[in-house]
């Protein structure tokens, strides 16, 4: 039977991680003790106070963190999980990296007979808590079928792309197409605000044609609204699409479009709102009060 760790319990982990707890045996940890506390409140699972502890009574680890310096740390760094590994471990990262640091950890875990999947996720909080994600996973496909009644448990789809760093290759043309919509509908809703008609009334009509998106329907009237303390941070968008940047010059692609949006999330984190939702591209067209 698989025994599952999970690192991570962020806005994401958190219910990512009760969804397997339903399912499987899970044992958590994060680094903040006092979410570890909380979700063991409103879950089923062990606490483990250390990474050490998780990895020897894991077989299937599941990552969910925010940045490439941190996978790297929690997995090779000193007393990290590659020197607790139990043998024929799956290691699967949810966090959003660059193609590098997932081969890196792939190639150094193939040294212990172990297997790294970068697994990174779409669909946001909502998507996390309501257990529709979107999985994208890189790696060995055997070890993806092996795992893939646990994505069950959180996912409403998840495909195998290939080698190890086409799942974060994936997240990079998704953070791309979620870039522009999330600006298409910024202006789209202060152009609405400002003819002076029903906003409410707009969205009725082109949801249900060609103009519909995932992001028009979340997050059309919370925008209109002026509600943004909720979902994927300005911050975090920021740190991803740095990633599509310098992935981009590598291989001569143009994403001028992306580039200037990407200014344009850099210019409301010196507006102080890098933790507000990316729908917040809405929030810098009105305070710049464009005339």
């Amino acid at each position: 039977m698989l025994k599952v760790g999970f690192i991570g319990l962020g806005t994401m982990g958190f219910p990512i991680a009760g969804h397997i707890s339903q399912s499987y045996e899970t044992a958590v940890f994060n680094r903040t003790t006092n979410k570890s506390q909380k979700w063991t409140s409103e879950f089923k699972g062990e606490v483990c106070e250390s990474i050490k502890d998780l990895a020897l009574k894991s077989n299937v680890i599941f990552l969910c963190l925010s940045e490439d310096k941190d996978i790297e740390e929690i997995v090779l760094g000193s007393d990290g999980i590659m020197e607790h590994l139990n043998e024929e471990t799956i290691v699967v990262d949810h966090s959003t990296t660059s193609v590098d640091t997932a081969t890196l950890i792939s190639n150094e875990l193939l040294k212990k007979d172990s297997i790294f999947l970068d697994a990174p996720v779409s669909g946001g909080e909502v998507g996390a808590k309501n257990g529709t994600l979107s999985v994208m996973i890189g790696g060995d496909d055997l070890a993806y079928k092996q795992i893939s009644p646990i994505l069950d448990c959180y996912s409403a789809f998840h495909k195998y792309m290939g080698i190890s760093g086409n799942g974060q290759l994936t997240k990079m043309i998704n953070q791309i197409c979620i870039a522009g919509l999330l600006q298409a509908l910024a202006e789209a809703a202060s152009f609405s605000k400002k003819s002076g008609i029903s906003s409410k009334d707009v969205l009725d009509v082109i949801s249900k044609g060609a103009a519909q998106s995932w992001q028009m329907e979340n997050r059309w009237d919370s925008m209109i609204d002026d509600q943004y303390n909720f979902g994927f941070a300005v911050d975090l968008m920021v740190k991803d699409l740095e990633i599509v940047s310098k992935f981009s010059k590598k291989i001569g692609a143009n994403i001028s479009v992306t580039e200037m949006i990407k200014s344009y999330y850099k210019e409301l984190q010196d507006m102080g709102a890098g933790k507000l939702d990316t729908s917040s591209l809405l929030k810098r067209l009105d305070e710049k009060n464009y005339n």
